[in-house]
């Protein structure tokens, strides 16, 4: 049975899944780059991301590679796809992964203003959603012909899926870092009393790699 799972989200020791003033030149906010360190570094990353031979194998690499097995599409907010804010003044914008993004799958988008769908080199359409995170799982759950839907960031879109009950799986990578202000992940989630546990953890010299699932 497909599964809707959170995969290799990066989350420091104080609990924060981005840093503070997130911008064009800083996605993820001041300081967040360095949750993904983890990932830049493996194998999977090299050549899934950047086209390229090199880095590194082991504990890391083996979730990487996890993160992308059976997904037959994604879920993801607004300020994952970019930086634009309010009404889509133009079409300009197309992402942060150039014009063939890593996902290789339909893309759904969660946006309060209407869009036209995005097609893209090597698969990836970007369907922009208006109507809500149960109207984006079903439109996603109708495109993934029985694959999984992955949820992708920020933590504000994890934490709705999550306060909904739909997630059935998280892999959070807890890195060795605080970042003392940004987007909290945990802010108002409580997940023992979502029915989760803790299933899988394991550690590398870059994160500790933690996997709940909802029990």
């Amino acid at each position: 049975m497909p599964k809707t799972k959170v995969s290799a989200f990066g989350v420091s020791l104080d609990g924060y899944g981005a840093g503070p003033h997130q911008s064009l030149e800083n996605p993820l906010g001041e300081g967040g780059s360095a949750l993904l360190d983890w990932l830049r570094a493996t194998r999977t990353f090299h050549q899934r991301l950047m086209g390229e031979d090199g880095g590194s194998l082991g504990v890391d690499d083996d979730l990487t590679a996890r993160s992308f097995e059976n997904v037959g599409a994604w879920i993801m907010g607004r300020n994952m796809f970019g930086p634009v804010r309010g009404p889509w003044l133009n079409e300009d914008w197309k992402g942060w992964w150039g014009n063939d993004p890593v996902f290789h799958t339909p893309v759904f988008v969660l946006t309060h203003h209407p869009r036209a769908s995005l097609s893209m080199i090597g698969g990836t359409t970007f369907n922009f959603v208006t109507d809500g995170i149960e109207a984006a799982l079903r439109q996603a759950f109708e495109a993934a012909n029985g694959k999984d839907i992955r949820i992708g960031g920020g933590a504000a879109t994890i934490r709705q899926f999550l306060l909904a009950g739909l997630i059935d799986e998280l892999h959070l990578a807890i890195a060795p870092m605080l970042l003392g202000s940004g987007e909290q992940f945990f802010t108002g989630v409580d997940m023992l009393k979502l029915g989760y546990r803790v299933t899988q953890h394991v550690s590398s010299p870059l994160a500790m790699h933690v996997i709940l699932s909802r029990v």
